[in-house]
């Protein structure tokens, strides 16, 4: 019993001795704007509005790279093209940027928050963040709604994206009412 409890307490210390030291590489890796990253709020609002912009404006990639952690995932689900289930992609912030950035900067983009609920436990935060779409700001109805689920990581000086996991609002799947404004 005794040895059980000290492997356990040595595992335990092991992971934070190791989280501290990759919350130091990461904020060598990454130099984003403190406004950004300050609060849960600031890194939620960064996202939507590094992807937003009008038909033909690059998007500041740089500013997207900076609010993730190196190994975060971005992960679209939706009916999968053959027509047969719900499907998902995994991709790096990297790769989201390489598939995106051409529709973003070719249509217009403007996604926006409609409504949020925060979870928090310590450093680990899940935001469900129902948003619209639109092409241009004054469009009157958007395209396309949804939800992302935000994973958020505080390392005691700043926020990072863990992971974006989202699915678009559809005729057999409306947002409930929950998160909705």
């Amino acid at each position: 019993m005794r040895r059980s409890m000290v492997l356990t307490s040595l595992f335990f210390l092991t992971g934070f001795v190791s989280l501290g030291a990759a919350s130091q590489e990461q904020q060598e890796q990454a130099a984003a704007d403190r406004a950004d990253v300050e609060s849960i709020d600031a890194i939620v609002k960064a996202v939507y509005d590094v992807i937003s912009g009008p038909a033909g404006e690059k998007r500041d990639w740089d500013r997207f790279r900076s609010l993730f952690l190196p190994e975060a995932r971005l992960i679209p689900s939706g009916p999968r093209k053959e027509g047969e289930g719900i499907g998902c992609q995994v991709l790096s912030p990297e790769d989201y940027i390489k598939r995106s950035s051409p529709y973003l900067e070719a249509e217009g983009f403007f996604e926006q928050e409609i409504h949020r609920t925060v979870d928090q436990f310590g450093s680990v935060v899940h935001a469900f963040s129902s948003y619209e779409s639109r092409h241009r700001l004054d469009d009157a109805e958007p395209f396309a709604r949804g939800i992302n689920s935000f994973q958020l990581f505080y390392d005691g000086n700043r926020w990072w994206i863990v992971t974006i996991y989202w699915t678009s609002e559809r005729p057999d799947l409306p947002i409930p009412a929950k998160y909705l404004p």
